[in-house]
């Protein structure tokens, strides 16, 4: 599939955060519901003077009340209005967005960059506290208070059977015609001097629900409901377990995106397309 920009355009790279308490998610939906890509397409369309509106392509879609820190998409733009506006553009946008969406850098994207595509990991943050008294007001809207005490070495080595490339399919919502299979770089857990415990989340890529459904699997063996055996024995079973629950969204934070040297951009994001499965499946690959 040929991921090349249109003659007369030039393709940019933006860095952005936001804070998805008030967002619907990340992309574009009907009925005039509030969206992380509507808003930024919004402000690019006004700020530019274009009757057109620009698509953004990004990293990874996130959820309604998911955060982004380190969030990376792309645009394609006219030549004519890249040259005419860059210079002002970042000051521009950060005068029409709302408070809770930033674009921090605006820049040319090398050859062969895709946001989505040519991305080798991202990194998410689960952040949850124990704490009998419950969540700091001031980090309620990014911190999950579970009720119960929770054992971070046992949550820690339940995550070991995790990592490594496997079908994922018991902790993701199935989509039609997507894979599940995924490689889990890391998955670890650290509880801070403040008593919050971050889970640190990194793989290839992320199906859908798939963060707050391991990390839901850890919490249940944390508090003791379970052995640091299950999570291994819900993944090798391949298929939905009902005991396994979604934790809410407003604890999940993209961090950050991984994108390899310029020179292999076009290789990842033709590699990133292909569809994955396990070696020695029927019709198996590497990728």
């Amino acid at each position: 599939m040929s991921d090349e920009v249109q003659p007369g355009h030039v393709r940019v790279r933006l860095d952005l955060s936001y804070d998805g308490t008030e967002f619907s998610g990340w992309a574009k939906q009907a009925a005039g519901r509030r969206t992380v890509q509507g808003e930024i397409e919004d402000a690019l369309r006004t700020v530019t003077r274009s009757a057109t509106t620009y698509e953004l392509t990004v990293a990874g879609r996130t959820d309604a009340g998911v955060h982004a820190r380190g969030q990376v998409a792309h645009v394609d733009l006219p030549r004519e209005v890249w040259d005419e506006h860059h210079g002002k553009l970042l000051k521009r946008l950060a005068g029409r967005l709302s408070r809770d969406v930033r674009v921090w850098a605006l820049r040319e994207a090398p050859s062969g960059f895709n946001a989505r595509f040519s991305a080798v990991w991202r990194r998410y943050a689960y952040r949850v506290t124990d704490n009998p008294g419950g969540v700091d007001p001031l980090l309620r809207n990014h911190v999950l208070w579970h009720d119960w005490p929770l054992d971070v070495d046992a949550m820690n080595e339940a995550a070991r059977a995790l990592l490594g490339e496997h079908d994922f399919a018991a902790y993701c919502k199935r989509r039609e015609g997507a894979t599940t299979i995924r490689t889990l770089q890391e998955l670890s857990l650290v509880r801070g001097d403040d008593g919050i415990i971050t889970a640190t989340v990194r793989a290839d890529a992320f199906c859908h629900n798939m963060v707050r459904s391991l990390i839901g699997a850890l919490l249940f063996v944390g508090d003791g409901h379970r052995g640091a055996e299950w999570p291994g024995k819900v993944l090798a079973a391949a298929v939905r377990d009902s005991a396994v629950h979604v934790v809410r969204p407003h604890g999940l934070t993209l961090e950050e995106v991984g994108y390899p040297a310029d020179e292999l951009l076009a290789a990842r994001n033709r590699e990133a397309r292909n569809r994955r499965t396990l070696p020695g499946a029927p019709g198996g690959g590497c990728c």
